[in-house]
């Protein structure tokens, strides 16, 4: 079986299908931003993004991602180790402190971001609720995601141009189509 975690195609062995994904993440991958905390999938301090949605692992098998395109927090930073924005707006921002919360925190606001880069201080507290923080008492994090969100305007606008530049090419492209079979014919 594959998955693909953070962008790398994994192939998983036979031996590990049973075996918990947030323990397969973590000691076999080692990628340990995932935690368990509750290990009964209400605190959320095991959420990652399966194939862009926030998911709370921590009673789920392996066996169950077949495929599926997983990213953990380690995932969401550059190559070179520079901190995403929403990441860095965490930092300045002082919504972390023990950090157990952060990266489920961080991963659900991304994708909330991403289909919401205009949120209201209302959207984001509903977006993180089942998100459960013990030390920062919620405000810094809203304050975080807030900060962080025009990084997503901003990459929304660009997906847009991209979208927009796409449907110009693939429209002169059939109107060259057109000119050269009215010009063949």
């Amino acid at each position: 079986m594959k998955l693909f975690v953070n962008n790398r195609e994994i192939e998983v062995p036979a031996s590990a299908m049973q075996k918990r994904i947030v323990e397969f993440l973590r000691e076999d991958l080692d990628l340990t931003g995932t935690k368990n905390a509750c290990d009964i999938g209400a605190c959320g301090a095991c959420t990652i993004l399966v194939n862009d949605e926030p998911l709370r692992i921590c009673v789920k098998l392996v066996k169950d991602f077949a495929g599926a395109r997983i990213l953990t927090i380690e995932g969401l930073a550059a190559p070179d180790g520079t901190l995403h924005p929403l990441q860095q707006a965490f930092l300045d921002c002082g919504a972390i402190q023990c950090g157990y919360c952060t990266p489920g925190m961080v991963l659900t606001a991304h994708a909330f971001l991403l289909k919401n880069p205009r949120p209201t201080r209302d959207q984001i507290r509903q977006a993180i609720f089942k998100n459960l923080c013990r030390c920062t008492g919620y405000q810094q994090i809203i304050d975080a995601i807030e900060k962080a969100a025009p990084h997503y305007q901003r990459e929304e606008r660009g997906l847009q141009a991209a979208s927009a530049s796409e449907k110009a090419e693939t429209q002169k492209s059939s109107n060259d189509s057109e000119l050269a079979g009215v010009e063949a014919g």
